[in-house]
């Protein structure tokens, strides 16, 4: 099976897009392998306009199968949002041509929140666009992120919040900041859990 890499190297912005929607057309998999919805993709296809965030390109010719990886960061919001977007322009996602990582790690609201706490405190900005991504990767690398799987699971949600709330919370403390409380949060989670987890799967499975 042959492979092909597209990775951008100017900080963003270099057209990555419109290169894996080429590439595509001779593809079985699209795969969307880091980064998360700070950016988008913007491709027409026979007139239609499509703009993808999170989705991989390859979500809209029909005949491909598109996987988010580990190393996105996922808004689930975000994602369901623009699901519901690309079907309303006749573009069919299902758990046949859209496959999440079971251990892809979502971004939490507190992870927007730490964004905006330190880009306005910061006396250098940095341009963020205080959408989680940042906080949630150092969740990841530090061990104590929420992924895809642990949706699945109320008392492990619970106890994986407690782990990262502890986390979160003492730095919130220390630059005065109001604590965050889980429980409305697991209310939402839980809610819209049904949703993502019908497209989660052990994505090493399929392209082993």
């Amino acid at each position: 099976m042959t492979n092909v890499v597209v990775v951008g190297s100017q900080w963003g912005d270099e057209g990555k897009g419109k290169i894996v929607d080429w590439l595509s057309e001779q593809a079985d998999v699209v795969i969307r392998f880091q980064g998360g919805h700070n950016a988008g993709h913007t491709l027409v296809i026979n007139g239609k306009v499509f703009k993808l965030k999170l989705l991989p390109s390859g979500i809209v010719r029909g005949d491909k199968i598109s996987i988010i990886g580990n190393g996105v960061v996922i808004d689930p919001w975000a994602l369901l949002e623009e699901i519901e977007e690309i079907k309303k322009k006749g573009v069919d996602v299902n758990e046949n041509n859209l496959i999440i990582s079971d251990t892809a790690t979502l971004i939490l609201p507190f992870h927007k929140e730490m964004d905006e706490i330190r880009e306005d405190s910061a006396k250098s900005k940095i341009g963020t666009t205080r959408r989680g991504i940042g906080p949630a990767y150092e969740d990841k690398i530090g061990r104590r992120s929420i992924r895809v799987m642990d949706l699945s699971s109320k008392t492990n949600l619970e106890q994986r919040l407690d782990v990262i709330l502890e986390h979160h919370n003492a730095i919130r403390k220390g630059l005065k900041k109001k604590v965050y409380k889980s429980e409305e949060l697991i209310k939402e989670l839980l809610k819209i859990a049904p949703e993502i987890l019908k497209f989660s799967q052990p994505v090493w499975k399929k392209i082993a």
